[in-house]
C-alpha cells in the first residue's frame, strides 16, 4: 500500500474527477477507491461528489499492484486493426469478454493476452485492456486499449460521446415508425437481480438509444439499426423489450420459445467510430453480419419459416 498526498492548486467540482486526473486512472476507478474509504480530504472521509477547494489536501491509499494470474489462450478472434495503442476486435457470438465469478479462462481477455504484446492495466488484473464490453451472445466490434494513456482517452470518448457505436438487430414485430428514440432509466430488475429492467429515476441510470428501421419483413420481424448514446448493461436488449419488440433469439429479454435454432440474440455491433488517442485521427470500422445472423435473414428473404 502506498499513501500519496495531493494539494489542490485550483478548485475542482468533484473529488473523483480530481483524483482520476492526479492518479491517471478512470473516474470509475477513482470512485471505487473513494467509496472504499481509501481517500480523505483534509484528514476527513469524503464522497465522490465532494467539491475540492484550492488548498485542500487529498490523501489516497494506493493498493499494491496485483499479479496477473490469467493464462494466455490460443482462442480464435478476428483483429480488425492494431497499432501500438489500440486494437479493434470483431468478437464472435458466444465468447465472454472478461472473466468473472472465479472463471479465469476461455474469454476474450485470454485470447488478447495470447495475441497482443501489451494491454492497459487500468481495469485491473481480470479486465486488462477492456475499455467497454459487449454481451457474450452479442457479436461485433469493440476497441481494446494497449496502454493506460490510450485507455483513459477511449474511456473519456465513450463517456462524452465522441465514440460512436452502432448495432444491427432483428426484432420481433413490425416497427411502425421509421426512426425513433428510447429514453428510460435502467437498473436491476427487482424481481430478478440477474436481469436489468426499466425502472424509476431513483432506482436506475439514464439510458438513451436512437434507432432507424433498415427493413421490415412480412413474417413479422424488423431489422433495426441502433445508435447508443449511453452504455448501460444490456441497454439495447432492455429497450427493445420495453417497447414491445424484443430481439429475436434473446433468451433473457425475449420469447422463451427459441426461433431459427439460435444460440443467442441477433444483435451485432456493426460499426465503431472513435478518435485515435495518440494521432487524433478519426477512425471508423465496420464488421459484416456473422453467418448465423445472415442465415436467418436469408430464411426471411425466401419467405420460409424454420424453427
Amino acid at each position: 500500500m502506498e499513501r500519496r498526498i495531493f494539494t489542490a492548486e485550483a478548485p475542482c467540482a468533484r473529488l473523483d474527477v480530481f483524483l482520476s486526473e492526479r492518479l491517471g486512472v478512470t473516474r470509475s476507478s477513482a470512485k471505487k477507491m473513494i467509496d472504499g474509504g481509501a481517500v480523505s480530504v483534509n484528514g476527513k472521509p469524503a464522497k465522490a461528489a465532494h467539491p475540492v477547494a484550492a488548498g485542500d489536501a487529498v490523501e489516497a491509499d494506493i493498493p499494491a499492484p496485483q499479479t496477473l494470474d490469467l493464462t494466455p489462450q490460443d482462442i480464435p478472434v478476428s483483429i480488425v486493426y492494431e497499432d501500438d495503442d489500440v486494437a479493434v476486435i470483431d468478437k464472435p457470438q458466444g465468447l465472454t469478454v472478461h472473466a468473472g465469478s472465479g472463471n479465469l479462462s476461455g474469454t476474450l481477455v485470454n485470447a488478447l493476452l495470447f495475441r497482443l504484446k501489451s494491454l492497459s492495466t487500468i481495469n485491473g488484473v481480470v479486465r486488462p485492456g477492456i475499455v467497454h464490453r459487449i454481451d457474450k451472445d452479442t457479436s461485433g466490434l469493440l476497441v481494446v486499449a494497449k496502454n493506460d494513456a490510450a485507455h483513459l482517452s477511449l474511456s473519456a470518448q465513450i463517456a462524452e460521446k465522441p465514440c460512436r457505436r452502432e448495432y444491427l438487430a432483428l426484432c420481433d414485430g413490425v416497427f411502425k415508425e421509421d426512426e425513433g428514440r428510447i429514453e428510460t432509466y435502467i437498473g436491476r430488475d427487482p424481481r430478478d437481480r440477474i436481469r436489468m429492467a426499466v425502472v424509476s429515476k431513483e432506482k436506475g441510470r439514464y439510458a438513451a438509444t436512437n434507432y432507424k428501421v433498415e427493413r421490415r419483413y412480412p413474417q413479422g420481424y424488423t431489422l433495426v439499426r441502433f445508435f447508443l448514446e449511453t452504455g448501460r448493461t444490456h441497454q439495447i436488449r432492455v429497450h427493445c423489450r420495453h417497447i414491445g419488440h424484443p430481439i429475436v433469439g434473446d433468451p433473457v429479454y425475449g420469447s422463451k420459445k427459441q426461433k431459427f435454432g439460435l444460440n443467442g440474440q441477433l444483435l451485432h455491433a456493426c460499426k465503431l467510430t472513435f478518435t485515435h488517442p495518440k494521432t487524433g485521427e478519426r477512425m471508423s470500422f465496420e464488421a459484416p453480419l456473422p453467418p448465423h445472423f445472415v442465415r436467418v435473414l436469408e430464411i426471411l428473404d425466401t419467405g420460409t419459416k424454420k424453427g
